[in-house]
């Protein structure tokens, strides 16, 4: 069995954060052309993956959560993107609440100035308490933030779902947070 895991973590260099470095060129909604990426893996690992461990790859999801997107001949990252251009994607209205995991590290820096998207273009928030847990306790203690993603949106923020379990954001002010005591 191919090690699925380590083939993602090399997209992920690709599509996220290096698509110039592997001679990737992404159009304005992050896509490029599945067969270039497929020669950058056959470069970098010979005959190690087949066709076959890609398309498992692009079909499968980790706890609910999708990584790419593939459209005819074209792939892209759904998020987590930097030293890209900006990725877009068609804002839409989102749920009443959304979540946001995190560390108590970073807990007073967010009661000071919100969420911010750091070195990433979005602030990923979770449909679901458990996925924010997930993604903070990869990082230590997790930490799980109450969004108040409508009146952020009906105050004029844009948000926006690329995938089932995950809204992004630009960012979100202090006043949509709803802390832990």
């Amino acid at each position: 069995m191919a090690d699925l895991v380590r083939l993602s973590k090399f997209m992920s260099l690709m599509l996220r954060h290096k698509a110039a470095d592997f001679g990737l060129s992404l159009d304005e909604n992050g896509f490029t052309d599945i067969d270039t990426v497929w020669e950058q893996i056959t470069l970098k690992y010979g005959t190690q993956y087949t066709r076959a461990d890609l398309d498992a790859l692009l079909s499968q999801t980790e706890a609910g959560k999708q990584r790419y997107e593939r459209v005819g001949t074209r792939i892209r990252a759904l998020y987590g993107h930097s030293g890209v251009r900006e990725i877009k994607y068609e804002a839409v209205q989102p749920p009443e609440i959304l979540y946001h995991g995190t560390t108590p590290e970073a807990l007073k820096s967010i009661r000071e100035e919100g969420l911010t998207a750091q070195q990433r273009q979005y602030v990923h928030l979770s449909t679901h308490t458990e996925r924010a847990v997930n993604v903070a306790g990869r990082h230590g203690k997790a930490i799980i933030l109450n969004v108040r993603a409508k009146d952020a949106h009906d105050a004029g923020l844009e948000f926006y779902h690329p995938e089932p379990q995950h809204y992004l954001v630009k960012a979100v002010p202090i006043a949509f947070i709803d802390f832990p005591e």
